[in-house]
């Protein structure tokens, strides 16, 4: 049992960390609170297991049927404070929305693991900014993000719809996403190669400023791109060719490392 004085100390500690947790001492917000743009990332499972070099731990969820998020990412700023814990608790009113919209497509990882993950890499350091300034404002923030961006509805409304045999030209997707997320140059609408070689549309990047409108052009910031999250280190996405065309896979729940097999 710890005596009396060890024990005030264990609780001062504990409460001091608490503290800063709550928010950024000035020594942190000067260190790390540099970042002016963020990248808002959605993916699409319907071809986000062709990139894995492990497909088979792939799973696409039964309820998932639309575009999920895949992260909100602060420019150069990254793990900026291991000390700040997030609990499932932490996320509990916003569980529901969370599973729908940020699933985990991976068999190895609970969808609160890569929750926790994104916060630990990416949200401690949005943190700086007031309204972000903690992991359910966070989260709250993705949420709204995602209500913002309906990329399901804009490619819909253009008549672009998951197909294993139709493809699309690269100019009619930018140009259906374009009323949704900019035309901006540094917005990316990325692409992986299928076993036949075929570009196939897996992912988009949004650019958005600090105080999360769209588009960034802080020179500092340009052409920086966040470290990725684990699972997606060694995931080959690159920007969508201009000249080649474009297919959207469509989800399969029962194959999803082979969605047109």
């Amino acid at each position: 049992m710890l005596s009396p004085v060890l024990l005030v100390v264990a609780l001062l500690t504990v409460l001091t960390v608490t503290m800063e947790s709550d928010h950024w001492t000035a020594d942190q917000q000067e260190k790390f609170c540099t970042w002016q743009c963020l990248k808002f990332t959605l993916q699409w499972p319907g071809s986000f297991c062709l990139g894995l070099k492990n497909s088979s731990q792939c799973r696409i969820p039964p309820n998932i049927q639309t575009w999920t998020i895949h992260g909100l990412w602060p420019s150069k700023a990254h793990t900026c404070c291991r000390c700040w814990p997030i609990f499932h608790s932490d996320l509990k009113e916003l569980d529901p929305e969370l599973s729908q919209l940020w699933p985990s497509l991976l068999k190895t990882q609970s969808s609160f693991l890569f929750w926790k993950d994104e916060w630990i890499k990416h949200g401690s350091c949005a943190a700086c900014v007031e309204g972000m300034n903690s992991p359910l404002r966070y989260f709250q923030i993705c949420l709204k993000l995602r209500g913002r961006f309906d990329i399901d509805r804009a490619l819909e409304d253009a008549g672009i719809k998951p197909s294993c045999n139709q493809s699309y030209p690269y100019d009619k997707v930018n140009h259906a996403l374009a009323p949704v997320i900019g035309d901006d140059p540094d917005v990316q609408i990325q692409c992986i190669n299928d076993e036949k070689g075929q570009e196939v549309l897996v992912q988009v990047k949004i650019p958005l400023s600090q105080n999360l409108t769209l588009g960034c052009h802080h020179k500092e910031d340009q052409g920086a791109e966040p470290e990725p999250p684990q699972l997606w280190h060694t995931f080959p996405g690159h920007p969508c060719p201009q000249d080649s065309p474009v297919f959207y896979f469509p989800i399969n729940h029962d194959h999803p490392h082979q969605p047109c097999d």
